[in-house]
């Protein structure tokens, strides 16, 4: 027999035998119920059922809680049963056994789950079988098959290697036709912007913009005076413009028309993460139809650059522009987090991914 059971939580917990010192300070789930106490965390011991087929748990006496006055009242009135390791567990509706957390050893097996301790109450059906419960707190986890050919162990998105594998093919070769398309689009028609912003939530004011065209070239690059905000210190410490910075530079209202000029000549509007910038700029614009038109022309590289690294480049778990600019090798203008930084580090990782996306190539 096991010395030792490794619990779900990853806790290792070991044997109790009855020559143990700690022996007599644990309770068991019949004790706590008697004494109307739930467990408050995991079980510290275990041992096993006289037959050996079943695990008894014990529980810590200084970590249990007081059951809900509806639990125990009812406990007055209801039927129990003794199981053969002296154990007694009580008569519960199927409701109120899933309420508590306890399932039949069916259930448990189709959420991949494998019952060891013995049974922790019980219900009798109408024709008279009795049906027990199991808690699914103390069920051993059950590997999961792939949900593709049901033949093996899920190994990633819930398929097995072999399956994963080559739906990872199809995705690649999917993903290559997409990024070497000759999509033919004008160097001077592509804009990149970049903004950098007060604070991370939509009420938020920008305060500084960047926008540079498919050639390289700069558009716009300018601090912007909040109207309604006076300090930032939280992202002051990620972009470094500070109140004293914006002082004397126009507010966005003075810039609209030119940025509204700038991008109704655009084709394409591209930028990392570009569901935040847009539900920024979108204001500029007094109508729905307006900002569902510059919708249109907006692209995000982020997702992008998360689809390239699903099919090509598993390993890379995170997908920040300082993260695709490392994935590249592609050298920093300027300082990351500053608008104008990220706004050329931003059309350089696009040009990565799609090499064929102007009609002119260098």
């Amino acid at each position: 027999m096991e010395e030792t059971l490794k619990l779900r939580s990853g806790a290792t917990i070991p044997l109790l035998k009855k020559s143990d010192p700690d022996f007599r300070k644990y309770l068991t789930r019949t004790t706590l119920s008697q004494l109307h106490l739930l467990p408050g965390a995991d079980p510290v011991a275990f041992s096993y059922s006289p037959e050996g087929d079943d695990i008894v748990f014990y529980f810590d006496p200084l970590f249990v809680t007081e059951a809900p006055p509806e639990v125990w009242y009812k406990k007055e009135l209801s039927e129990t049963r003794t199981l053969p390791s002296g154990n007694v567990i009580e008569k519960m509706s199927t409701r109120r056994a899933c309420e508590r957390g306890f399932y039949t050893k069916e259930r448990l097996e189709q959420m991949f789950y494998r019952p060891i301790e013995e049974p922790v109450a019980y219900t009798v059906k109408a024709n008279g079988d009795t049906v027990y419960f199991y808690d699914k707190k103390t069920a051993l986890r059950l590997p999961m098959m792939c949900v593709k050919c049901g033949n093996d162990v899920r190994y990633k998105h819930k398929l097995c290697q072999a399956c994963y594998e080559e739906d990872l093919a199809i995705r690649r070769a999917e993903g290559e036709i997409h990024r070497n398309t000759y999509y033919g689009m004008d160097r001077e028609r592509v804009l990149f912007f970049d903004l950098e912003l007060t604070g991370f939530y939509a009420r938020d004011e920008i305060i500084s913009i960047s926008i540079v065209n498919g050639a390289g070239d700069l558009i716009m690059n300018t601090l912007i005076k909040p109207e309604h905000t006076k300090k930032w210190k939280k992202t002051e410490k990620i972009h470094g413009i500070t109140p004293e910075m914006v002082e004397e530079s126009p507010s966005l209202q003075e810039l609209t028309p030119e940025i509204k000029r700038i991008f109704e000549n655009a084709d394409r509007i591209i930028a990392y993460g570009v569901s935040t910038d847009y539900s920024h700029i979108k204001y500029i614009y007094d109508t729905e139809e307006e900002q569902e038109e510059l919708y249109k022309k907006v692209r995000c590289c982020a997702n992008e650059f998360v689809r390239y690294t699903h099919e090509n480049r598993p390993d890379i778990v995170h997908a920040s522009l300082i993260d695709a600019m490392e994935c590249f090798g592609i050298e920093w203008t300027g300082v990351p987090h500053s608008s104008l930084a990220d706004t050329y580090a931003c059309r350089n990782v696009w040009e990565k991914l799609f090499p064929n996306y102007y009609n002119t190539q260098e």
